[in-house]
């Protein structure tokens, strides 16, 4: 064995135990492994879990919060926004805000990351070649999947057809798209079947922006059904994830019912995106304002694949975040009410195992023997504590090597004050 992890928490309902890895992979996960190695971790009874995953992150907009900072926190201005900053996009000052965002999620535990890099004429491939500078400087760190993502529309946007098969051919794993972003309905869904077509003609998995507004008055946001029947035709089950789907809030439940079934059918992966979703959402209610969100517990109960992410951090989009996934569960559990036990484990899923197939890698992801090493140990001592702690992750591990180490201290000086105060008193 190459490394030993001792004495740690993988389940609240059996004793603690002992990982051992081997050529980056779990070979033992027992009460006590009976050899002594060089390099071992005394654990001291913290929670081990799989390495988190964020299944939608945008990097080349982050940090831009303070650059020009949005007033009505709208989709449309956030857009906009990022629209007039794109067009002054440096490569060198995306590398490094991107990289601001990835050392965050390596220190918070992640991964895999998969990113969505804007392909448009705006910025051109600007976010997608320094995507792929980063996928290989980070690759003893975290995995880096790119979906080309034409934030600005398809069809009524000239050349992205071209820049999105230059995107593919440079190397972005995952077809992207941004339905609503088009002028009418026939287009938002003449957009679907082109990201259907390029996505088969390449073989690759598909993650779109769908449906992100309050309610489906319009059609451009509301093509999650279409999306599901489209992949159903396709036979592409298993293979598409989305993203937002926040109108689908809106629905009564006797007409969620079938499209979350339909859902379920497809195998489709909905990713939702809690700090953005809720801080642009509802933002014209005057009264009540809705929370934003994609209905999670009712998809969550209808069996159909639900995880979460990021999505931005630092932008017009969502001026706060630290690219935490236990703050984003945190936040998520508050606002969909998931407060029980289960439900607390349930979040904790949708950052793991739920995300792990949302980005294709559920057949060697996990904390079991003979998956990939990708693991955290965090500074908690029960795995239901979690969720409830945001704990520092002390340790991280990709494919079995250390990529970070935490030490937190923090006292409490019941006497400090108390003595200084009394000194000064008696020589007063």
């Amino acid at each position: 064995m190459d490394i030993i992890i001792r004495r740690v928490r993988v389940s609240d309902e059996q004793p603690l135990m002992d990982i051992g890895i081997t050529d980056g992979r779990i070979v033992a996960i027992e009460e006590k492994i009976e050899r002594q190695i060089d390099q071992e971790i005394d654990a001291a009874g913290r929670v081990a879990l799989p390495g988190f995953i964020e299944p939608h992150l945008h990097l080349d907009k982050a940090f831009l919060h303070r650059r020009m900072p949005a007033r009505f926190g709208t989709l449309d201005e956030a857009i906009r926004v990022t629209g007039i900053l794109k067009s002054k996009q440096e490569r060198q000052d995306v590398l490094d805000r991107s990289r601001q965002v990835l050392d965050m999620a390596v220190r918070n535990g992640t991964v895999l990351v998969r990113a969505h890099p804007d392909v448009d004429p705006i910025q051109g491939l600007i976010g997608v070649e320094t995507a792929l500078q980063l996928r290989e400087e980070y690759r003893d760190l975290l995995e880096l999947q790119i979906v080309a993502f034409p934030q600005e529309g398809w069809l009524k946007t000239a050349g992205v057809q071209d820049l999105m098969e230059n995107a593919i051919d440079l190397g972005a794993d995952v077809v992207g798209g941004c339905p609503y972003n088009e002028v009418s309905w026939e287009d938002t869904r003449g957009h679907i079947d082109r990201v259907f077509d390029l996505a088969q003609k390449h073989g690759l998995a598909i993650d779109m922006h769908v449906d992100f507004a309050d309610d489906t008055q319009d059609r451009r946001f509301a093509t999650t059904e279409y999306v599901a029947r489209k992949t159903i035709e396709t036979g592409y089950q298993g293979r598409v994830a989305l993203g937002h789907v926040t109108s689908l809030g809106s629905l009564r439940p006797d007409a969620l019912k079938p499209i979350a079934e339909l859902l379920r059918e497809a195998d489709i992966h909905i990713v939702t995106l809690p700090a953005t979703d809720t801080y642009l959402g509802g933002r014209r209610d005057e009264a009540n304002p809705r929370r934003g969100l994609t209905p999670v517990r009712a998809l969550h109960a209808a069996g159909v694949n639900v995880a979460y992410s990021s999505n931005n951090v630092r932008n017009a989009f969502t001026p706060f975040g630290k690219a935490d996934p236990l703050q984003i569960g945190n936040l998520l559990a508050h606002l969909i009410q998931f407060g029980t036990p289960e439900h607390q484990a349930d979040i904790i899923k949708m950052s793991t195992s739920n995300a792990a197939r949302a980005v294709g890698i559920a057949g060697r992801y996990g904390l079991a023997v003979g998956k990939q090493a990708d693991l955290m140990i965090l500074d908690t001592y029960a795995v239901a504590d979690c969720l409830l702690d945001l704990p520092p992750r002390s340790w991280v591990f990709k494919r079995g090597r250390i990529t970070v180490v935490t030490k937190y201290e923090s006292k409490i000086c019941r006497a400090c004050g108390h003595a200084k105060a009394e000194h000064a008193h008696a020589h007063a």
